[in-house]
């Protein structure tokens, strides 16, 4: 579900975990290594699902979480208001899945759309 990586090899639009929460990294700010100690680092990031605003300060050698994030295409079943059935076009699994209200892809029955799978939870594209 995810692998530890040091501060140092993230990189701007990639991801990491923040109090367990999948979040896309928006800016990363290093200080240079003064006398007392080694170079520091500002993560600032935004989570996946909830769009809320998150960071990590600390020195480049500390390890963190970096999710793994499953990008996939999938139909979809059924739209309720809230909810939408996707089938997974390579397993042919069914999923239920929250509709978001900042999805980029028009939704319609029998569609087809991008989703993504983060640490057990979805997300449409």
């Amino acid at each position: 579900m995810w692998e530890m990586k040091e501060i140092r090899e993230l990189k701007e639009g990639r991801y990491v975990n923040i109090d367990d929460e999948p979040c896309k990294i928006i800016k990363i700010t290093t200080s240079k290594p003064g006398k007392h100690g080694s170079a520091k680092a500002n993560v600032d990031a935004a989570s996946i699902f909830t769009g809320a605003k998150k960071s990590i300060v600390g020195p480049v050698s500390t390890k963190v979480q970096v999710p793994v994030i499953d990008k996939r295409k999938g139909q979809i079943l059924t739209l309720s208001d809230d909810e939408a059935l996707i089938m997974d076009l390579e397993t042919f699994e069914q999923i239920s899945i929250p509709i978001n209200a900042d999805h980029e892809q028009p939704l319609a029955e029998g569609g087809e759309i991008l989703y993504l799978e983060a640490m057990g939870r979805y997300k449409i594209m």
